[in-house]
Parts: structure tokens; C-alpha cells; sequence
């Protein structure tokens, strides 16, 4: 658990120190019922942690114990567990160049910003120097690599606690031929990070965003959980202003 030393820090509604008493005897039977199933890790499952698949189920505790347990499976079946010590992506330096991605500086509220440039994305090269698979296993290594080393870090240089990150997606030059390529590496990735890593996205900026993205993100924002669509931000070419807001 994080030392608080920001005097300006406000935990959010269903975050540690701003539980209502029902949620705080949910987190306690939470805990307990995992301890008494044998589910429980003591060394990555504390209160924070638990919180967040609670508050991904709306405090519904049936269905969060459901899905932490899920996650926990998936996590030994894909050797998830050992991951952070033991995957090596040695293609990283030409994967970076076909398809760049990468973690710089954080934002005002010491999230770790994470951006992705598809607008660069050369499907081609690409495959050539890699595979989807070995894509997915880079992107739960970044997640395993988040946990454990730059939401402590961050937690302690802002001196409040940190574990979701700003991500900003650069849409500039994205075709709809180059999005096809893409789609089913972003629906995969997707799944894992709703589904495995819960309550990690604090802001999502989609950067150079063209008017066709934004007609279809006013279509379907209304069908969305309004938590998740507060987190979003979809800028034109003229997101500057906006983005160094945050």
C-alpha cells in the first residue's frame, strides 16, 4: 500500500479511504472468501488490487470473485506468473520501428503515459521480425512490468497512490486498410486488459482522430458504461491544448 504524502490527494468513490461501510464489508468478505477457497496470493492481492476487479463488477461480489478467479487461470495457462523475470522480446528495437509503442514521462496525476503511433504501423515488416503471439506476450510483460515497477515508482514520486496509466493513441495517417490489419491483435489486447487487468486505464486520448472515428465514437459512446466513456478523449489534429491539460 502506498504512504500518502500528497496533502491535495482525494481518493476516488470506491478507492482506500473513500469506502462507503457496504463496500468496505465487501472488500472484508472478498478477501475472506478467497483465503478460504485458496485463491488468495498474499504477495499481489492486497486491497487495491481487489478493489479494482470490485469496482470493474460494480461491487457485485459474486460476479468480481468470478472474474478475479478467471484471471487467476488464465494466468497460470499462459505462464503469466513468472513472465516479468522471464520473457525476453529481443525484437523490441525493430518491432518499436515497424509499429512504435512505448512508455514516456507521466501525466499531471503521475500516471506512466503510454503511447502508440498505428499511424506508422508497417503490417509487413512487422511479421517479419515477429509474431501477434509473441505481441500479446509483450503487452502482458508491459502490464506485469507496470504492477510491479512503474506504479510503485510513480506511487512514491507523487506521493499518492498511482496503478492506472494515460495512454495516448496517434490515429495520424491510420487508413481503414491499416485498421483491418490491426483489429484482431486490438481485440485480443483488449480482452486482456478489461478482463485481466481491471480498472487500469485512468485516461485514453485518441490523438489525430479522423471525422469518420469520431461520427462512429458519437454513435456507440451512448451504448457504454459512462465510467468508461469519462476516460476517454477522442482530439482531431488540434489536441494539443487539450492534451497538456492533463
Amino acid at each position: 500500500m502506498s504512504v500518502v504524502t500528497d496533502p491535495n490527494y482525494h481518493p476516488l468513490p470506491g478507492r482506500l479511504g473513500n469506502l462507503t461501510a457496504e463496500q468496505q464489508q465487501i472488500l472484508t468478505t472478498f478477501k475472506e472468501q478467497l483465503i478460504a477457497e485458496d485463491v488468495f496470493v498474499p504477495e499481489r492481492m492486497d486491497d487495491a488490487f481487489l478493489l479494482r476487479f470490485l469496482r470493474a463488477r460494480k461491487f457485485d461480489l459474486a460476479k468480481a470473485k468470478a472474474m478475479l478467479k478467471e484471471a487467476e487461470e488464465w494466468r497460470k495457462a499462459e505462464g503469466v506468473n513468472d513472465i516479468h523475470e522471464n520473457f525476453d522480446f529481443k525484437e523490441k528495437v525493430e518491432v518499436d520501428k515497424w509499429y512504435p509503442q512505448y512508455y514516456h514521462k507521466t501525466d499531471k496525476d503521475g500516471r506512466p503515459i503510454y503511447i502508440e503511433v498505428l499511424g506508422k504501423l508497417d503490417i509487413d515488416e512487422l511479421y517479419k521480425v515477429t509474431t501477434q503471439d509473441r505481441q500479446i506476450k509483450r503487452l502482458v510483460w508491459e502490464y506485469e512490468k507496470s504492477s510491479k515497477e512503474r506504479f510503485p515508482a510513480c506511487s512514491k514520486a507523487f506521493g499518492h497512490p498511482v496503478e492506472t496509466s494515460c495512454t495516448i493513441l496517434d490515429l495520424a495517417n491510420v487508413s481503414v486498410t491499416k485498421f483491418y490489419h490491426v483489429k484482431d491483435y486490438v481485440s485480443r489486447a483488449s480482452r486482456i486488459s478489461s478482463d485481466r487487468y481491471p480498472e487500469t486505464m485512468g485516461k485514453f486520448y485518441i490523438i489525430n482522430a479522423p471525422w469518420a472515428f469520431s461520427a462512429v465514437w458519437s454513435i456507440v459512446k451512448p451504448w457504454l458504461d459512462p465510467v468508461t466513456v469519462a476516460k476517454i478523449n477522442i482530439l482531431g489534429s488540434s489536441y494539443k491544448d487539450e492534451l497538456f491539460t492533463q
